[in-house]
């Protein structure tokens, strides 16, 4: 195993951060230095991908502030100052393993943007401890674990987002439909003017087949356009509710004993 401190270089100067003993899903940074508080770092699962846990979230506190919030006065500081941060990051490598880090904003306890300076010192030191974690021999115990918290609640969203594209699905195809049929009905009733223009010249029937805003033939092209819009967002709906399914599938495979979890067969970050 690494050793547990580690030495981060910032705008604000040296901070060191102390791995305490390792909880059941999160390694919880001492910090000192330039730096006074905690890092709570935890795994992940990929962001739009519910099912991989190879990612690792690490959060201004002692708390995962994914799933409680902090007190005031628990929150990082700077050594220099009295004002308190809360704030995240996540660190995975991508489908090319790159490493990838997303920062998510940084708020004082008084929900004020955090200078350009204090925010690089918090980044970095979030950063830093996430790495630390990432390279850790116990890296797949805390992975898992974090997997077997947050598997309830994401089969629980899986379940709603596969309904709920399912229900977007089949009312796009329900408009698709009616579109189709307006289509029809304008194209007909405009063949039926044509036929008609066999006379004189008639200024009414040339404007009942110009187009214009409320023509037959501009509702024609507009409800073509229409039905083609909602059968492709039908068609990106069942897709969203098959991936949800699946998604779902490969969670609760995971919870199976014996079975090997995405996030002990795939890439884990590494700083």
């Amino acid at each position: 195993m690494n050793s547990p401190s580690l030495t981060i270089d910032t705008p604000a100067g040296p901070v060191r951060a102390t791995a305490c003993p390792r909880e059941a899903d999160a390694v919880v940074f001492d910090l000192g230095g330039a730096m006074r508080g905690h890092v709570h770092v935890t795994g992940t699962h990929r962001p739009q991908r519910w099912d991989q846990f190879t990612a690792l979230r690490a959060c201004l506190g002692p708390v995962n502030s994914f799933q409680t919030t902090a007190p005031a006065d628990a929150l990082p500081r700077l050594a220099s100052s009295r004002t308190g941060y809360r704030g995240s990051l996540t660190l995975y490598r991508d489908d090319a393993d790159r490493l990838v880090v997303m920062t998510y904003p940084m708020m004082s306890a008084t929900d004020r943007e955090p200078t350009k300076r204090t925010a690089s010192v918090l980044t970095a030191v979030l950063q830093a401890c996430a790495a630390q974690v990432a390279q850790r021999r116990d890296l797949s115990v805390i992975l898992d674990a974090s997997r077997r918290r947050d598997t309830p609640a994401l089969l629980r969203f899986l379940t709603w987002s596969s309904s709920h594209s399912r229900t977007q699905a089949a009312q796009y195809e329900q408009q698709a439909l009616a579109a189709r049929v307006e289509e029809h009905d304008a194209v007909a009733a405009w063949w039926t003017v044509a036929r008609l223009f066999t006379g004189p010249p008639s200024l009414v029937l040339l404007l009942m087949l110009a187009d214009f805003p409320g023509s037959l033939s501009r509702t024609a092209s507009v409800a073509q356009s229409w039905a083609r819009y909602c059968l492709a967002a039908a068609a990106d709906e069942h897709a969203y509710a098959r991936r949800a399914r699946a998604e779902a599938a490969s969670l609760r495979a995971q919870l199976r004993p014996g079975s090997r979890s995405r996030c002990a067969s795939d890439g884990a970050p590494e700083g």
